[in-house]
């Protein structure tokens, strides 16, 4: 008895409406969009792909635009009905059941996690660009005091309330499209001329898999995938949000058009940059930095300086979000019974829940050190943390997929039946991202599958073995679900 009042006072104090709900779609919206990082994306992500499909990349960029739609299915859906800042961990939790939830959850936990720490070796890869833009020339094992400097500033920043992340992010976001857009523009706008850098033109081909297969394209289609990690992010702040069955569904969708509606046109106007034809895809697949390039080209050394300094903004306002959605998720872990006690509790004031954002920027900091003190560039640091972060997130969205499956299914759902095809599609899309990241890969990364493997299954021992806690789990769930 004496522990049944325990749990309902735990309950109490720990429960939703406590919290200030402040957070608007836009600030949510924001929190998405800045984990994605899309200047990030855009200076990277179109290398690999073009090197896979030639000048199909838009069409790439396209095609996993689609998919990515399909993977947000679940998480719109199913927030419409629960909010929660475990997002898959509660997601799969109300509608598979506690121990599908911890598993999910702690899934995603790996997948914010390594993401993170990724995020930090890209903020020290663009922070290296915008010395050498500028003339400067870093020690290269001095690399990791950038994470170190940036973990600092996002602890002290993370530690305000949520909306003060949120809006510096939004700012940082806006401004990194913005000067990508104006770029593209230029780009499109003098391609055709006869001074241009190429001769190729405005080539519309780029929209035609006529010089690539299907098979390439959807293979391909996954790294351009990756672009879209941690979407789901801005879901980890329902609690915080005003209206958040409303604001949160909205939110992830306008972060996911968003990013594709960018996406397809800045890969468009890259591609016809570096010239449709072979020499310049292979310009293109060998860039080291697409964006500053470019604008080196078309623009000027200026907008080169410009854009390597956004780009670090950027990468800073990703660390953000992301730093953001871990804690949350370590709260809303701790606060059902996994984790120290004071990683559920919260700052009377800003609501933020303290201790869990403190061991979040010191853990994804110490990992990013770690890999440079034994030898690691900031390339290698961004990149291995990236693909063991994007297998976990294949389990984790492939839960929220399930869950999704199940819930549509069942009697009391409202959603109607024919609408489960989108999850299925969404499961099966996952399953191949899942396959393309496993096979036929070289040392490190034959690693990385077993060191994402090993981390969801250590999960789904911690479940199994602490039956208290899947009980305790199940009442959280039936409690958020009945609200």
């Amino acid at each position: 008895m004496e522990n049944s009042k325990t749990h309902d006072a735990e309950s109490r104090t720990n429960s939703p409406p406590v919290q200030a709900r402040k957070l608007n779609s836009w600030e949510v919206t924001a929190i998405s969009v800045g984990f994605m990082g899309p200047v990030m994306a855009m200076s990277l992500n179109g290398i690999g792909v073009a090197g896979l499909v030639g000048k199909a990349v838009p069409l790439t960029f396209f095609v996993a635009f689609i998919g990515t739609l399909f993977v947000g299915y679940a998480f719109i859906r199913l927030l419409r009905e629960f909010t929660h800042a475990g997002s898959v961990y509660a997601l799969s939790g109300i509608t598979l059941g506690p121990k599908a939830g911890f598993f999910g959850g702690f899934a995603l936990l790996g997948t914010y996690t390594f993401l993170t720490a990724c995020i930090l070796g890209a903020c020290s890869v663009f922070f290296e660009a915008m010395a050498l833009e500028l003339g400067a020339t870093p020690p290269g094992k001095l690399w990791i005091a950038v994470p170190i400097l940036v973990g600092l500033s996002g602890l002290f920043l993370n530690l305000r309330n949520s909306q003060v992340a949120a809006r510096i992010t939004l700012i940082i976001g806006l401004v990194g499209i913005l000067v990508m857009l104006i770029l593209a523009v230029i780009i499109i706008s003098k391609v055709g001329s006869p001074n241009a850098p190429v001769t190729t033109g405005v080539d519309w081909a780029a929209f035609s898999p006529r010089e690539a297969t299907w098979d390439g394209i959807l293979t391909a289609s996954v790294f351009a995938f990756i672009s879209w990690a941690g979407f789901e992010s801005g879901s980890a702040l329902g609690e915080e949000t005003k209206e958040p069955k409303k604001v949160i569904p909205r939110s992830l969708l306008a972060a996911i058009t968003v990013g594709g509606t960018v996406y397809v046109f800045i890969m468009f106007a890259q591609t016809l940059g570096y010239g449709t034809d072979a020499a310049g895809i292979e310009k293109f697949a060998n860039a080291s930095s697409t964006l500053t390039e470019l604008a080196s080209m078309y623009v000027g050394s200026w907008y080169s300086i410009l854009l390597s300094v956004i780009a670090f903004a950027v990468a800073f306002g990703a660390y953000l979000s992301s730093s953001t959605a871990t804690s949350r998720l370590l709260f809303a872990l701790a606060r059902d019974g996994f984790g120290p006690h004071s990683f559920a509790t919260q700052n009377p004031r800003t609501q933020v829940p303290t201790h869990a954002v403190i061991f979040t920027n010191t853990a994804t900091v110490l990992m990013t050190v770690v890999l440079g003190l034994f030898g690691a560039t900031n390339v290698e640091a961004y990149y291995w943390y990236a693909t063991i972060g994007t297998l976990c997130m294949v389990i984790a969205y492939g839960m929220a997929s399930v869950g999704a499956i199940k819930y549509i299914c069942s009697r009391t759902s409202t959603i109607p039946t024919f609408e489960v095809i989108f999850p299925i599609i969404s499961l099966i899309y996952l399953v191949f991202v899942f396959f393309v990241q496993i096979v036929g890969q070289e040392p490190p990364y034959t690693y990385f599958p077993w060191i994402a493997g090993g981390w969801c299954l250590l999960g789904l021992v911690i479940v199994l073995s602490r039956p208290n806690l899947t009980k305790r789990i199940g009442r959280k769930m039936a409690s958020f679900h009945a609200d």
